[in-house]
């Protein structure tokens, strides 16, 4: 019996019946919804036998859909490991995205790291604010920033980033106390969860009016920040280079209560955690992050 139903039916089944919608499944497969339908239409009357009922706006597999789910998504799972075992022998592929910053300030500067370890890997790397959709398998997974959103994702949370005042040595000179801030260019970063008045009320001060300089990338924000401008309120992992290099020194290290907290997570589509690739990108960003993370995380 199963053999009067493609393939092709088989992979709109699987997609539909995991993301609960023919409309998510068609924009997965690159189809119209109603290719979708009506290939998962001619499937039923192949098996004779009801796959999807409708819920809202979406759609939920039966308990036969459900059973069927089961075997052929195993199915799926040896079908990209043998794929991925053939393709091994060839060069290795890694589709990422990632948030500006951290692509800009620390994924980027460890690429040629990553290549040395991983010979014959190549990798293509787009960064934007706007979260990748996983439509049309354009990318491998995705390195957000902030709370992550999405259906049917795998989301595994990275390093713990502390976020500290930072600025120019010479800035910093005249730094000794939380109360000094109040009397310096404060850097505003309009985009990150740990903004200013979150440190001054953790520290017992009133947060002042911001005046100043503002932007919306933590990138300029350092850059700005090392160039003299003021006093960026920056995550350390991310302006780790500036650190090491001088440009950038934490004036209230030791004498104020900095924030900690997980503001990156790795994500990905459940459906490629058995990609070569991105089992070994996700096992070498966790050694550079010095947290576990799975080989092939499920």
């Amino acid at each position: 019996m199963s053999l009067r139903v493609p393939l092709s039916a088989v992979r709109s089944f699987e997609a539909a019946a995991r993301r609960r919608s023919f409309k998510d499944a068609a924009a997965e497969l690159n189809l119209t919804a109603s290719a979708v339908s009506h290939a998962i239409r001619k499937m039923e009357a192949s098996l004779g036998v009801t796959l999807f009922e409708r819920q809202g706006q979406g759609v939920v597999p039966t308990a036969a859909g459900e059973a069927l789910l089961e075997h052929v998504g195993r199915a799926f799972d040896e079908l990209h490991r043998g794929l991925d075992l053939v393709a091994a022998r060839g060069p290795q592929l890694l589709r990422l995205h990632c948030a500006p910053s951290l692509a800009a300030q620390w994924l980027t500067p460890r690429l040629a790291r990553f290549l040395a370890a991983n010979p014959g890997f190549e990798v293509r790397l787009a960064a934007g604010m706007d979260y990748a959709r996983f439509v049309g398998d354009e990318f491998d997974a995705d390195i957000v920033y902030g709370p992550p959103r999405g259906e049917g994702l795998v989301t595994v949370p990275l390093c713990a980033e502390t976020v500290m005042p930072l600025c120019d040595p010479e800035r910093a000179a005249r730094i000794r106390r939380p109360e000094d801030l109040l009397d310096q260019v404060l850097i505003q970063s309009d985009n990150k969860q740990v903004r200013w008045p979150l440190w001054f009320a953790r520290n017992g001060l009133p947060a002042p009016r911001p005046l100043g300089v503002r932007f919306d990338r933590s990138f300029l924000a350092i850059a700005a920040a090392a160039d003299g401008l003021g006093v960026a309120l920056e995550s350390t992992l991310l302006a780790e280079r500036e650190i090491a290099s001088g440009r950038l020194v934490a004036p209230l290290r030791g004498h104020s209560q900095d924030v900690t907290y997980v503001g990156h997570h790795l994500v990905y589509p459940a459906t490629t955690r058995r990609r070569a690739p991105l089992r070994v990108f996700a096992r070498w960003l966790g050694q550079e992050m010095g947290i576990a993370l799975p080989d092939d995380p499920a």
